[in-house]
């Protein structure tokens, strides 16, 4: 414990492992929002936030849960879902007038096509501005869905059995694996004519 004055207290939330008070520093000196995307294992959360003093504002916000009121019907918490969130928060955001944004992924270990990076390629995709590498996006086939539904079309020939399992959300809820590109697009004009 404490054997001098000089001895300094930590914050909770560093001392737990909750907050990395030098990057949330760096981040708020930049003057920009910050694109927020915190994510469970069933849903994904997506705030535009602004810094001031007295305490953070949120701008614009959308959680996955939303995207129901779209048409969507897949689940809530994969690489589509992801970006579908991030994208409908980028379109409420444009209609606040905000033009752009930097990334803030928390304490989120980062790996290339992984839902925060889906998330961050929505935003942009909404017409928002934000620092990033271009190689780090995932590609329009992988948010659109067709990794899932040619995954789902060779485990279904190969392992029946697996298939049913993995994909019993969808075989629950009839919905066609095959069909997630036209599901994402249509969810997408969906928000489109919503917020335009």
């Amino acid at each position: 414990m404490a054997s001098n004055r000089s001895y300094n207290v930590q914050y909770k939330r560093r001392r737990s492992g909750h907050t990395d008070y030098h990057l949330r520093r760096k981040l708020l000196e930049s003057g920009k929002v910050r694109l927020v995307v915190r994510k469970s294992l069933q849903h994904i959360s997506v705030q535009l936030i602004s810094y001031h003093q007295e305490g953070d504002r949120v701008l614009a916000f959308s959680h996955s849960k939303e995207l129901v009121e779209y048409g969507w019907k897949g689940p809530t918490s994969n690489l589509p879902s992801a970006y579908l969130t991030a994208y409908l928060c980028g379109l409420k955001a444009k209609k606040k007038g905000v033009k752009d944004f930097i990334a803030d992924f928390g304490l989120y270990m980062v790996s290339k096509d992984s839902r925060l990076f889906a998330s961050l390629k929505g935003a942009l995709d909404a017409g928002l501005k934000g620092p990033h590498r271009e190689g780090i996006l995932p590609s329009e086939d992988v948010v659109g869905g067709k990794r899932i539904s040619d995954y789902a079309t060779l485990l279904q020939k190969e392992n029946p059995e697996r298939y049913k399992k993995q994909f019993g959300y969808y075989i629950k809820n009839n919905i066609k694996v095959e069909d997630m590109r036209s599901l994402v697009s249509e969810t997408k004009k969906q928000m489109e004519i919503r917020w335009h």
